[in-house]
């Protein structure tokens, strides 16, 4: 199976940080891009970030200057650093990147920031 693992969710308080784990369980250093998006209950999943094969990371405006996501490629591993976290950002987070035009989604890890 090649769809990736994610992990490092749970319950933080307003202003809290949490960093998730993205393994994938093939090399990644060649693959273009690995994207994380965030999906709440009743919404459709919402792109925030990404992180090319070259280490350039976007984000979506309301988790610029907050979130930072990085890569070992040794360890064939995607992180997202989420600082300054907001009630807003709860919801259930994803990593994926797409190879040979199929796009490969993890299970999801849940993030709770309370209000």
């Amino acid at each position: 199976q090649v769809q990736p693992v994610e992990s490092g969710g749970g319950v933080v308080q307003d202003g809290g940080s949490l960093r998730l784990s993205c393994a994938a369980k093939e090399s990644i250093a060649s693959i273009a891009a690995i994207d994380w998006h965030r999906q709440v209950p009743g919404k459709q999943r919402r792109w925030i970030g990404s992180i090319t094969n070259r280490g350039t990371t976007v984000y979506e405006d309301s988790v610029k200057g907050r979130f930072a996501i990085s890569r070992d490629n040794a360890a064939n591993t995607v992180y997202l650093q989420m600082n300054g976290l907001k009630p807003e950002d709860s919801g259930v987070y994803f990593c994926k990147y797409m190879k040979n035009a199929i796009n490969y989604w993890g299970k999801g890890t849940l993030v709770t920031v309370s209000a």
